[in-house]
């Protein structure tokens, strides 16, 4: 199936919005075949400030309006005791506010960014996806990562290089608690790290300790910057460890 035959088929839906490469497309595509489409960007302590940002930027770009929803991740403890399945939860609590503000908005369509490169086995979140009846056309219609950041970059969008980052929660152990300190932690940590000029990486939390992962183009960069890296991570960690395995980039 072609995207474009998607769109002509629903024309009014909402979508749940990140401003990562995959959902700015989406809007972008839905936008360029003049669909009546509304995005909704779900704000919680899981995502840092830039990746809001960005979601605003690319969605101005685009000429497109977007509903932000505030939302208190926190609030639920199967969230924050961080199990095995905690995007499930995750994933239902942000769906089911961007279903129930669609429907109040007029729009009973809700569709995501998942696309054919996403293992279903692999993120518990897909599941909750189908219990609320949300549609991945990007998935159905067989695009690939790689195929939508080629589109992308054909279509001038900023997002299309964009390294792929997932919320901040992954960077805590499963098992451990996630709490509001700890977010912020890791959150203040990344953008250091950023600004130093590194752009592919994870600072993973354990205990008291933060685990460097950087790509292994970065590694020898990493060293050369450890006095910085250690002066301004000091204030967030006690220890600070560096991943010599390297970081696979995941797209």
């Amino acid at each position: 199936m072609k995207l474009e035959y998607f769109f002509n088929k629903n024309n009014k839906i909402a979508l749940g919005f990140s401003g990562g490469v995959d959902s700015s497309y989406l809007l972008y595509a839905a936008v360029k075949y003049n669909v009546d489409i509304r995005a909704y960007y779900v704000r919680t302590q899981f995502q840092p400030e830039f990746e809001y940002n960005d979601a605003m930027r690319i969605a101005r770009n685009i000429g497109a309006e977007v509903t932000v929803i505030e939302y208190d991740i926190l609030s639920d403890s199967n969230i924050t005791q961080n199990p095995a399945d905690r995007c499930y939860y995750c994933k239902r609590r942000i769906f089911s506010a961007i279903c129930q503000r669609a429907a109040e908005d007029g729009y009973t369509t809700i569709i995501d960014g998942t696309n054919a490169s996403d293992d279903a086995g692999d993120r518990p979140g897909m599941r909750a996806l189908g219990e609320l009846n949300v549609i991945s056309p990007l998935k159905e219609c067989g695009l690939t990562k790689a195929d939508i950041r080629k589109l992308s970059e054909e279509a001038g969008l900023f997002t299309w290089n964009k390294a792929a980052y997932s919320c901040l929660a992954t960077r805590i152990n499963m098992g451990n608690e996630i709490t509001a300190d700890k977010l912020k932690r890791i959150e203040n940590s990344e953008m250091v790290l950023f600004k130093l000029g590194f752009d592919d990486f994870r600072v993973r939390m354990y205990n008291d300790s933060a685990r460097l992962e950087f790509t292994d183009r970065d590694i020898e960069k990493a060293f050369k910057a450890r006095d910085e890296i250690v002066g301004e991570l000091s204030p967030y960690f006690e220890y600070i460890t560096l991943d010599m395995k390297g970081r696979k980039s995941n797209g």
